[in-house]
């Protein structure tokens, strides 16, 4: 287990480091120039003061000069300085990541336990009602835009029934603590968690019906069958532990797209993670703010996807084998 870790972080730092190059390469490819920018809204044009902002923030050197810098930086966890805030890049997204990572964490989990709960219980009604139901509510959450699902739910749950609140991390002004902070932040955590949460589930349900259905058919189930075990059993047991496998898969691919992929979230519930930044960081042309911004989404994503191989050594042992 220990030589299985240590290698896939090994091919991780690999896959940061190819990741971080063609970053850079891509951002600054892009058009715009955040020196112009930053002068812009200095009211200062003249092509003076224009160098003096280049060569402040290492703009005016070759570009691979400029690479080869930016990647011993980051060897060193040194993400860079934001150019427009005047503030460590690293600082930027601590402040950042802790909310980002509890609303896709929940979103994710509960996904997860819908998804699967729903999933299994389509398929052990095959064909009847509670699975033509079960089907047509994912296929709608499948296919409504998530923006829209935002929008009715803060439009239904905060205007028109006052039950939670539809915008923030938490109350403003309200100076909580404890566990009295705790629960304001759930409240605000409950629509942008279940409307990110909503669309995974379906997938998720879609996948585990399928997959279940799939194992149902094979011999050892049958011979479950014919042992005379109960129906729970053989399905819990037998049919859902195995189908779980591509459905694991599957979550392990988009738990990282939760935590890269929320900025519309955050943006319609003015929620403070990191997705919003990144849009006022591109906006910007904050160019260090982004790069760190994708080192660390990637850096998620893999951890992920690692602990989705640790996870498929749990549900299989045949893995471990």
């Amino acid at each position: 287990m220990a030589r299985f870790i240590l290698a896939r972080l090994f091919k991780a730092v690999i896959i940061l480091f190819c990741i971080a190059v063609l970053n850079f390469l891509l951002i600054h490819s892009a058009p715009g120039d955040p020196a112009q920018i930053m002068a812009g809204e200095a009211g200062e044009t003249d092509a003076q003061y224009l160098a003096q902002l280049r060569s402040r923030f290492g703009l005016d050197q070759p570009l691979p000069i400029q690479l080869g810098k930016y990647i011993v930086a980051v060897a060193q966890l040194d993400l860079g300085f934001s150019y427009r805030q005047n503030v460590p890049v690293v600082n930027l997204i601590a402040d950042r990541l802790p909310a980002t990572l509890l609303l896709s964490l929940t979103a994710f989990v509960i996904s997860l336990i819908l998804g699967i709960g729903a999933g299994a219980l389509a398929a052990s009604r095959q064909g009847k009602l509670a699975d033509s139901a079960i089907s047509t509510l994912a296929l709608v959450f499948y296919a409504t835009p998530l923006f829209w699902l935002a929008l009715m739910a803060v439009m239904l749950f905060s205007v028109e029934l006052n039950w939670l609140p539809g915008f923030g991390y938490e109350t403003p002004g309200a100076d909580l603590a404890g566990f009295a902070r705790a629960i304001d932040i759930a409240k605000h955590l409950v629509m942008p968690a279940l409307t990110l949460g909503l669309f995974f589930m379906a997938v998720y349900m879609r996948m585990t019906r399928a997959s279940m259905l799939e194992v149902s058919r094979l011999d050892f189930v049958r011979t479950a069958r014919a042992k005379g075990l109960g129906g729970r059993i053989i399905t819990f047991r037998h049919i859902l532990r195995n189908a779980l496998l591509p459905v694991v898969t599957l979550a392990g691919l988009q738990a990282g797209q939760l935590v890269s992929g929320a900025v519309l979230i955050e943006t319609v519930f003015a929620w403070p993670g990191i997705g919003r930044l990144m849009f006022e960081a591109l906006q910007q042309r904050d160019y260090n703010l982004l790069l760190g911004i994708f080192i660390v989404s990637a850096a998620v994503v893999l951890l992920f996807n690692l602990a989705t191989d640790l996870l498929y050594r749990l549900i299989d042992p045949r893995i471990r084998s």
